[in-house]
């Protein structure tokens, strides 16, 4: 089952990377980097990317030393914050499987599942940045 969408998915494993990458110089990341590296599709991921400038976890810039940056530190960007821009903030109140009408008393079958398990995602959501998420990958024991 997946409880969020490619959107997010996409978006999660492309600011991992933009993340992971030893910028101090603040250079630009392309999205073709991005795209290839990760294999995800260019205009897919350069729709999801406009979201995420538009909301303020990035900073675009175009032409031939474009690309993209994080606007924000690593350790400010939260999972619950893509999730608020991509999904929505009702994403924790609405039906795992996108029914409508979907409550107690006409319960999808992941209803009860939800609805024990979707506080506890939710805080962790909140406390974890891209700053936890990228620990792994300079030891090179995560792949995104």
């Amino acid at each position: 089952m997946r409880a969020l969408s490619k959107a997010t998915i996409y978006a999660l494993r492309a600011l991992i990377y933009v993340a992971s990458k030893d910028n101090k110089d603040q250079q630009y990341v392309t999205i073709g980097e991005i795209s290839e590296e990760l294999n995800i599709s260019f205009h897919f991921l350069t729709k999801t990317f406009q979201v995420l400038t538009q909301n303020g976890v990035l900073e675009s810039h175009r032409g031939p030393h474009g690309g993209v940056l994080l606007k924000k530190p690593i350790d400010r960007i939260f999972l619950i914050d893509l999730v608020h821009i991509l999904e929505g903030n009702d994403f924790f109140e609405k039906c795992l499987l996108g029914l409508p009408g979907c409550g107690e008393k006409e319960p999808c079958p992941v209803h009860n599942f939800w609805k024990n398990v979707k506080g506890s995602l939710e805080k962790e959501f909140e406390k974890t940045s891209l700053a936890h998420l990228i620990k792994g990958i300079s030891t090179g024991k995560m792949r995104i």
